[in-house]
């Protein structure tokens, strides 16, 4: 939780948006109304790249033409000023009515009773048309406290397939398992092109292998209740010994300029395959653009081959309405208007992102089916039919337990420890984490 956000940040743009609404009750004549008697509903979104600022903007304007007795005031906040503006909001009483919730933040913020219970405030069928493997993440012991807008898979292959042919491989059966992954980093390294791309720090490796844990293990390094660590059950040392392997043969940069998040390195031509999160696909349209033709993205290959199994989890980002909000109804029905009405709307966000990101309902899906730009967009179905399926939740448990994994990962890809060694360290950690913060049955039930 929270450090997978740094791919998030990484999209966000650095140009500060002004804000169209204040944080209560902007431009009303008494509270929660304005001057022709409508009911106010706060709205803080934030801040990602642009053309979300412009498409949140167009949303809100039909919406309030839409009605005649609620106006919804949106106010864009930083994301480096989010959090600390949102809990002095929350402890000050005048929290937004509406907030821009992600996934990790569900389970504290329900607990806690930041956020509104949404059964019986949408209809039924809005939950029923987000997908199956999603509906887990803004459920809580049964009831739904955000409404989910999109998903990141966190782990995505990305490959040259002009490289790949000259190597004598077939850009069109890509590698399946660890083993054929390694095989082809070998044969794509030439000269000072690498083969391959992957974290290799642990604030990276902590939440971009959540995937990749679970493919090894089927479960993360933590027991389901948070009662132990598992991070010694020797399926993880299969995973260890993956890092390790493309680590320490040379196929991949030792020292990286930047981060698992950012595909600059890929884009620039210093490596022919990338794993990387699906936002890189919107970072490769914009900035790389020559690229584009030459890249195929298949699913991270899997442990065994088997394709079915996650190699990815999914992040993203919800709307929620305040569990203190007097107007609970009225926010509720903004984001069922936005988020869980028309399809066409959610559609149009999916092509404002350059098809970077990916949406969570079944009818949305089915209206992307009819549109041209969709059907033509040279990665959408590969990773909307081969990836999201198969995606995890991201883990609710502190940061802490998901850095001293990621540690254990960068020690023994670097030799700082063998791996029987690296992973009992992490047992060790992650069992001092549980009983400094007292996690011993506090998992969140979804």
């Amino acid at each position: 939780m929270g450090k997978r956000h740094i791919a998030s940040a990484f999209a966000v743009s650095t140009v500060l948006v002004a804000s169209l609404g204040l944080a209560a009750c902007g431009g009303s004549d008494e509270a929660g109304k304005t001057a022709d008697g409508k009911t106010v509903v706060t709205f803080w979104q934030q801040q990602f790249e642009d053309y979300q600022q412009a498409w949140f903007k167009k949303q809100v304007d039909a919406y309030n033409s839409s009605q005649d007795k609620v106006k919804v005031q949106i106010q864009v906040v930083p994301a480096d000023t989010w959090a600390q503006k949102l809990k002095a909001a929350q402890a000050a009483g005048n929290a937004p009515d509406v907030a821009t919730t992600s996934y990790g933040n569900i389970p504290a913020g329900a607990a806690n009773g930041e956020l509104a219970e949404l059964d019986g405030l949408l209809p039924a069928e809005a939950f029923t048309d987000i997908k199956d493997n999603v509906k887990s993440f803004v459920t809580i012991n049964g009831k739904h406290y955000a409404y989910p807008m999109l998903v990141e898979p966190s782990t995505v292959l990305y490959y040259r397939k002009d490289l790949v042919q000259a190597a004598g491989l077939d850009p069109a059966n890509p590698p399946k398992t660890w083993a054929e992954l390694s095989t082809w980093a070998t044969k794509l390294t030439q000269g000072k092109v690498k083969g391959m791309t992957i974290a290799s720090v642990p604030a990276d490796l902590g939440w971009s292998s959540w995937g990749l844990q679970y493919n090894a293990c089927g479960h993360l390094p933590v027991a389901d209740d948070w009662s132990k660590s598992v991070a010694s059950d020797a399926c993880f040392g299969q995973l260890l010994d993956f890092y390790k392997g493309l680590y320490q043969s040379g196929v991949m940069p030792k020292q990286p300029k930047v981060g698992y998040a950012d595909g600059s390195p890929y884009g620039n031509g210093e490596v022919a395959m990338m794993a990387g999160g699906s936002w890189v696909v919107g970072q490769l349209k914009n900035e790389f653009p020559k690229m584009i033709d030459k890249t195929a993205v298949a699913a991270f290959p899997s442990m065994d081959g088997d394709q079915t199994k996650p190699t990815a989890t999914l992040g993203g980002w919800t709307l929620s309405v305040d569990g203190k909000s007097k107007v609970k109804e009225q926010a509720a029905g903004f984001i069922g208007w936005l988020l869980a009405g028309d399809p066409a709307i959610m559609a149009d966000f999916f092509k404002s992102s350059g098809f970077s990101k990916y949406t969570v309902r079944a009818t949305v899906d089915q209206a992307l089916e009819t549109n041209p730009d969709a059907t033509a967009d040279p990665f959408m179905k590969t990773i909307s039919e081969q990836v999201v399926p198969f995606g995890k939740a991201e883990p609710a448990y502190p940061w802490e337990i998901a850095l001293a994994f990621g540690t254990a990962i960068e020690s023994a890809m670097k030799g700082n420890a063998d791996v029987p060694a690296a992973l009992k360290k992490a047992d060790g950690e992650i069992n001092d984490i549980i009983k400094k913060q007292s996690l011993a049955g506090t998992a969140p039930v979804r």
